[in-house]
């Protein structure tokens, strides 16, 4: 039986804004307005009122109230009070085109922020016209090439980005970069961050050879401008990587994630759960070169780390002992008849994780119920997902223990009952969840329940040569049904085949 260990595959953090902060919604201040360089290193936008040509200032009652309206607006929709933020929005739309005219910046500005609302209640509709009529105000009042026209183009991107429309974002952010660069100059940050992320939309086209010299040029960029020890310049290094693994260059992958991992033992130490994460990176890395000790080593600092950082039930604990586990199962120089003690502890480790894991998915889908759709934040519903994927991965993988076990003491029945009773466990755990959309539209829980019926069919086709059992024929072809059923849902959302 050919069975496969699968790691855990970090999201890529997809949106940046329009006036260069890269981890909150694009909510626009005053458009009209120059920018800065921000402690973060990208570009922020200074607050002001709109300067007409002969140096005046514009200010009258509509001034003050979309100002009010937008400042209130901002407020709410950063505590997730979309309903509220929305009307002030709209007021403050209303009084933008009051106060200053219909084409005026502050009304792409209003523009904006209520297309970054809609993008989040997911009314994408509503929200792409905004988008758009915000970059037609900008290149009205200040030419085409202006580098505000581009920072709204990024944004547009952004959008595109995450629904995956992927030409779309690709030809705005190709505008964007060409723009930035002849206003900013290839040295900038901003024309940094732009480049960046037409690499990620390339990567995702499949286009791994462009995508890898945008994001290094991006990279070199920073470091050559003293960023290169950034969070920013790290989470770049994190997607170069990804690139490396992907495309099977897995050796220059472990020369990048180690140089994360220095950086963040430098930057933050090991009371950080950034730098857990860097290292359980390197260690997932390190195992899939076969360099199982230190692996192993980094996974149980990154189990002592965490358990100090976050309480016993936390996911992240149910994922590092499952990949602890994993790394105990595949250092077969440990394991024979005489020493089942790393078998032993392999398991307990699994037991542990299984156990956690359920505990996290049973009390958020209890949580859920209480929130309106667009209440819950997408890291909430990552994290059930991730908790469903851990869950089937480790029942999946105490299944090739108890084969492990069964090869370890020469039987010569492949059949063992411990094994399907965990399959089985796997396959019951998605159908006990999935009835909710937010797991059983994830391709990633998918694609782990295909691979436990995949497991559990290869296991039943192994009995089946010593056994005659009809119903065990039939039990069979109904587990191939739904892998077929399973491989086809999988191809429509475009998710993958295992």
């Amino acid at each position: 039986m050919d069975f496969s260990f699968w790691t855990s595959w970090y999201s890529l953090l997809l949106w940046a804004v329009i006036l260069g902060v890269n981890v909150s919604p694009a909510l626009a201040e005053e458009v009209s307005t120059p920018a800065t360089t921000g402690s973060d290193g990208v570009d922020v936008e200074i607050s002001g009122l709109h300067k007409i040509e002969d140096g005046s200032v514009v200010s009258n009652i509509h001034t003050s109230k979309w100002r009010v309206f937008t400042d209130s607006g901002r407020d709410f929709f950063l505590q997730g009070k979309l309903e509220e933020a929305e009307k002030l929005f709209l007021s403050a739309l209303q009084e933008a085109k009051e106060g200053f005219g219909d084409r005026d910046p502050h009304v792409a500005s209003a523009y904006n922020n209520l297309a970054e609302l809609y993008r989040v209640k997911k009314e994408f509709d509503k929200a792409e016209p905004m988008y758009l009529e915000a970059i037609i105000i900008l290149e009205v009042s200040f030419g085409q090439e202006d580098v505000r026209v581009a920072a709204a183009l990024h944004n547009l991107g952004q959008f595109y980005l995450m629904q995956r429309k992927l030409e779309q974002a690709r030809g705005v952010y190709e505008r964007a970069l060409k723009i930035k660069r002849r206003v900013l100059g290839e040295a900038h940050p901003d024309y940094a961050d732009t480049m960046y992320h037409l690499g990620t939309v390339l990567s995702l086209q499949g286009k791994y050879k462009d995508s890898e010299a945008l994001i290094r040029d991006s990279i070199r960029i920073l470091e050559d401008g003293g960023q290169g020890e950034s969070m920013i310049c790290t989470k770049r290094m994190r997607q170069l990587a990804q690139i490396y693994i992907t495309t099977d260059r897995i050796e220059e992958a472990e020369s990048v994630l180690r140089k994360i991992l220095h950086i963040m033992e430098l930057a933050k130490g090991w009371n950080s759960l950034e730098t857990v994460i860097a290292a359980e990176r390197l260690a997932l890395t390190l195992q899939s070169l076969g360099n199982l000790k230190e692996a192993q080593e980094l996974l149980k600092r990154c189990l002592d780390a965490r358990r100090a950082l976050l309480p016993e039930n936390h996911i992240q604990i149910a994922a590092n002992l499952l990949h602890l586990a994993r790394v105990k199962m595949l250092d077969s120089s440990k394991l024979n008849k005489s020493n089942v003690a790393e078998l032993d502890m392999a398991k307990d480790l699994l037991s542990k994780s299984i156990s956690v894991a359920r505990g996290n998915l049973v009390l958020s889908v209890r949580q859920k119920g209480n929130k309106q759709s667009y209440g819950e934040s997408v890291t909430t519903v990552r994290s059930r997902q991730s908790a469903l994927i851990i869950l089937l991965q480790s029942l999946d993988a105490l299944s090739l223990l108890e084969m492990k076990r069964l090869e370890l003491e020469d039987s010569k029945d492949p059949y063992n009952s411990e094994a399907e009773s965990a399959l089985r466990g796997c396959i019951s755990a998605y159908k006990e969840f999935v009835n909710e959309k937010s797991l059983s539209d994830a391709p990633g829980v998918k694609a782990e329940y295909l691979l436990c019926l995949k497991h559990l069919v290869d296991l039943l086709s192994d009995n089946r040569k010593t056994s005659k059992d009809r119903s065990n024929n039939a039990a069979l072809q109904e587990l191939k049904d739904e892998i077929k059923r399973v491989e086809v849902e999988l191809l429509k959302k475009g998710g993958r085949r295992s």
